[in-house]
């Protein structure tokens, strides 16, 4: 009778690396819009009359923190820690939302950020430890 864990299949440990380094890759790209949102209104497209419109600087801290979030995320996954996989597939579902309501502001940047984050969820809720079979 052979027992097998999540972290002894290695397709297993890929895709869970691999949304980690999503997570992280985010995570950064986030905060370096957030400091650029918060440092650099005049940077951004305003677009008149939009019904989520806060100003560039809420949007940076928004970012930002949403940005560090990602990034503690990542490494408690890489750490193995069990609950960081669904902390990541919540913080990857709030970035969603949160950069669907920024696309006036930068609409394909947050396009592709929002695709990162489906790999990112897809990536995380594919993985499945094996148990004793």
């Amino acid at each position: 009778m052979s027992t097998r864990t999540g972290t002894s299949n290695p397709w297993a440990q890929g895709i869970t690396i691999f949304a980690a380094a999503m997570l992280a890759i985010i995570g950064f790209v986030q905060v370096f819009q957030g400091i650029a949102a918060i440092a650099k209104d005049d940077v951004l497209v305003r677009t008149e009359d939009y019904v989520y419109a806060f100003n560039t600087t809420t949007w940076g801290w928004i970012h930002l923190v949403l940005g560090v979030l990602f990034i503690v995320i990542a490494f408690a996954i890489m750490s193995g820690n069990a609950f960081a996989r669904g902390a990541g597939i919540g913080i990857a579902i709030l970035s969603i939302v949160a950069n669907f309501l920024w696309l006036p502001y930068y609409p394909v940047w947050a396009v592709v950020i929002i695709a990162f984050n489906v790999v990112v969820i897809w990536a995380l809720a594919v993985y499945t430890p094996d148990f004793e079979s």
